[in-house]
């Protein structure tokens, strides 16, 4: 049934508390089976065999059931009904999760998932109900991303090759394979890892490249975003923490073992996207990934 995503259904608790206390209600299990049942219901409508995860937010730590999540990962609707259940429930991670022209999904406030799909695909799911949700259809579309700052540059082997070449002198790379402070990860490029490194990174990841950093501490840079990092710099994957919004004081950072900072606005000069793994292409990304 793919076509025109013009049909919306908000999904959402019918109870009060579970709207106000999500996961922590006494209740939430009861309306989880009922999302659980809609959205299958949905999907399958749909006909939709996979749906691809994008716009991730990764504001903790990812569960172990979802450490190989990344944007552009396809995944089956059993595990897109878990992030589902996972976003509604206020744990994340967030993203959107879509089958182009078939059904996109989305989380919303207290509890609620909005799902669009085709007039065909509504029409046949007309007789969806339950006692503890409510099902509220309209017509809509989804928004179009906005992509800010697109990137077009890709990590291909002559930006590896450069990458090595710099690595000469200090070099530090950033993979920004989601948005949110837990959405990074940070390396020290040599010429003897470089190559190791790109077969590391994520497809459609966007990847930083900073030469010759200013590490020492400043307070000035407690006022924006920045990174802070574990000393010693050694080669591979680094220690460090995202500070988005900045920090109250110096020794707020150092206390938590990092000696080093980054201001994020330095970041940007040099960057490229990760090729797709299934088309061989870079998908566009914004600096502010």
């Amino acid at each position: 049934m793919a076509g025109e995503l013009n049909k919306e259904l908000i999904i959402s608790p019918r109870s009060e508390r579970v709207r106000e206390e999500l996961a922590g209600a006494a209740a939430w299990g009861s309306y989880a089976v009922e999302l659980r049942r809609v959205l299958g219901a949905v999907i399958e409508k749909s006909g939709a065999g996979f749906l691809e995860v994008g716009e991730l937010l990764v504001g903790e730590p990812l569960p172990a059931g979802c450490l190989g999540l990344f944007n552009g990962a396809r995944v089956q609707t059993p595990q897109a009904i878990d992030l589902a259940e996972g976003m509604a429930a206020g744990r994340g991670p967030y993203c959107q999760l879509a089958a182009p022209g078939r059904v996109q999904i989305e989380s919303g406030w207290e509890g609620a998932v909005h799902v669009y799909t085709t007039r065909a695909a509504a029409a046949g799911l007309a007789g969806l109900g339950g006692q503890d949700v409510i099902l509220q259809w309209r017509d809509a579309a989804p928004e179009p991303t906005e992509i800010p700052e697109p990137v077009d540059a890709v990590a291909d082997d002559s930006f590896w090759a450069a990458v090595a070449e710099a690595s000469e002198r200090l070099t530090l790379l950033c993979e920004r394979w989601a948005h949110g402070a837990y959405g990074c990860r940070w390396f020290r490029v040599t010429r003897e890892n470089a190559a190791g490194l790109a077969r590391l990174m994520r497809p459609r990841s966007l990847v930083y490249v900073v030469t010759e950093p200013e590490l020492h501490p400043r307070p000035e840079l407690l006022e924006d975003d920045f990174t802070a990092f574990a000393a010693p710099l050694l080669p591979g994957e680094l220690t460090h923490r995202a500070y988005l919004g900045g920090a109250e004081t110096l020794s707020e950072v150092t206390a938590e073992g990092f000696s080093l900072m980054l201001a994020d606005t330095v970041m940007g000069d040099w960057c490229a996207v990760v090729p797709d793994s299934d088309t061989g292409a870079a998908r566009r990304s914004g600096r502010g990934f």
